[in-house]
């Protein structure tokens, strides 16, 4: 059986809800799934729920959007404790600052002659976390732009005119943060930081001193080379591996859950990934 570490929900910019998650879940035959949303994890107690419900074993999770110097960097946390003080307040912070760029993005489409609201946006996010996806589906669905993609071309993208920089942690606090909440800490998807993996190193040298625990090896853009290479990097440097689908729902409609030829995360992963939890915590 496979498992699926990398998923997001209605929670954050998915457009399953986590009890839809984990149902597809059930579905494809997957022995496990982790809900990683970006920067909550207010729909970790549905997914358990859901989990008990439909007999998946649901790993709790989150995706912190951080930065390491010029990189924009994801980093997975697994198993932490959402009620740590320190995570909270953490997470507080960042959806106070989110909420503020979501206005000052909303300001500058205004500032365009575009015709929007934070009501409007706020019904296309609906009770998750809010950004520049949704302003994008809003931008779609009042016509405004076609296609998702093009919303970001045209607006939402670094150098576009209703772009607004983000406030984000460093890369190697968000790390020391997930093992103080007793979770482990995992790069998401590396090769998006660098083609190369060789040219990962100085940085894997940083994030690996303050603690990281893992690369996410398997993912859908990764070719059976590229996952290697991964390997034997990630050897190199004592971390384990984790994959996932990085599933969003119908905003990426080409990406389904882990399972089949596409993509096949071993479930070994996981029993790999515990027996590492049990002697970090």
């Amino acid at each position: 059986m496979t498992i699926d570490l990398h998923t997001h929900s209605s929670f954050s910019d998915g457009t399953c809800t986590p009890t839809e998650l984990i149902s597809l879940a059930k579905t494809g035959q997957l022995k496990a799934l982790a809900l990683t949303d970006h920067d909550t994890m207010a729909g970790i107690h549905e997914a358990l729920a859901a989990g008990v419900r439909f007999g998946v074993e649901v790993i709790p999770g989150i995706e912190l959007s951080v930065v390491h110097g010029e990189y924009s960097i994801h980093l997975l946390g697994y198993w932490p404790d959402p009620e740590h003080p320190q995570l909270k307040k953490a997470l507080d912070r960042i959806q106070g600052a989110r909420d503020e760029r979501n206005r000052k993005i909303m300001d500058n489409l205004t500032g365009l002659g575009i015709s929007v609201s934070m009501a409007e946006l706020q019904a296309v996010a609906g009770q998750g976390e809010t950004g520049r996806p949704h302003i994008a589906r809003l931008l779609v669905n009042k016509g405004v732009v076609r296609t998702i993609d093009e919303a970001f071309v045209r607006y939402l993208r670094r150098g576009c005119p209703a772009y607004v920089s983000r406030f984000a942690f460093d890369a190697c606090e968000a790390v020391s943060l997930v093992k103080k909440a007793g979770g482990l800490a995992v790069l998401a998807h590396p090769l998006s930081i660098e083609r190369d993996p060789e040219l990962l190193c100085p940085l894997l040298d940083r994030l690996v001193a303050a603690g990281l625990n893992g690369l996410e090896a398997y993912y859908p853009t990764h070719s059976k080379k590229l996952t290697r290479h991964l390997s034997v990097l990630a050897g190199r440097y004592g971390l384990l591996l984790t994959g996932g689908s990085d599933y969003h729902g119908d905003v990426r409609p080409n990406t389904g859950l882990a399972g089949g030829k596409k993509l096949f995360v071993p479930e070994q992963l996981l029993d790999i990934m515990k027996e590492r939890r049990a002697v970090s915590t």
